[in-house]
């Protein structure tokens, strides 16, 4: 039966990178399916040089989020996409939602990338005190809102929060740098995260890890974005 209150309404459209940045593949559709199964009524639609919609300021003017998944070096990846960085920046400054896993986390970082954050980004593995110092994909033990979960995890960022910076800190690694955030640009919101919450089943058994089920905490990152 139709709801006369919503037929005819069209559903938000989020935006989810496909391309040359985003690989290996299974990255972009892990995003997407986390976006199209939640409870936002997305309509989901990959965006990059070979979809439908090109990443481009006249597709993300239709949108209510752009997703930038998880893909392989950081200054190859910014090389791909720093012609669309502005077109990125106006979209979340005049209101839109950024969400970044991993190397999207990094691209909204400075030292490249689309400068959204309050500060930036540096590899975890790199860090003080990390538990992991190199880049196979593996786990990372994580507090998320004060509670330990384990995370698939390849090499993602933490991010440097400028001081007095107006950011949520949702997750911590174990040497308390910050490992998902929450913040504003302009009149827009980012969500950041170095592990993969988002990550599927295959993620893990692909490298004889045990399965750990985080899609809870993928939703959380993006109800927290997607708030006022």
């Amino acid at each position: 039966m139709v709801n006369p209150e919503t037929a005819g309404r069209r559903r938000p459209l989020a935006l989810v990178y496909r391309g040359p940045a985003s690989r290996p593949a299974g990255c972009s559709e892990a995003a997407a399916a986390l976006l199209a199964t939640g409870p936002w009524g997305l309509d989901v639609r990959f965006t990059g040089p070979r979809e439908d919609f090109p990443l481009s300021a006249e597709s993300l003017s239709q949108a209510v989020l752009y997703a930038q998944p998880g893909g392989g070096a950081l200054s190859s990846a910014y090389r791909k996409l720093r012609r669309q960085r502005q077109a990125i920046r106006d979209f979340v400054h005049g209101g839109g939602r950024y969400l970044g896993f991993c190397l999207g986390g990094y691209l909204a970082g400075a030292t490249p990338g689309f400068s959204l954050l309050p500060g930036d980004t540096d590899q975890y593995i790199a860090s003080p005190g990390a538990t992991i110092h190199d880049e196979r994909d593996t786990v990372v033990q994580v507090m998320w809102r004060g509670r330990p979960r384990t995370v698939f995890f390849q090499d993602g960022p933490f991010f440097i929060l400028d001081e007095n910076a107006d950011a949520t800190v949702l997750a911590t690694y174990d040497n308390a740098t910050p490992a998902a955030v929450v913040t504003r640009f302009g009149q827009g919101r980012i969500a950041v995260t170095g592990p993969h919450p988002e990550a599927t089943d295959d993620w893990y058994t692909a490298y004889g890890l045990p399965v750990h089920h985080t899609l809870d905490l993928a939703v959380d990152l993006v109800e927290t974005v997607m708030q006022e």
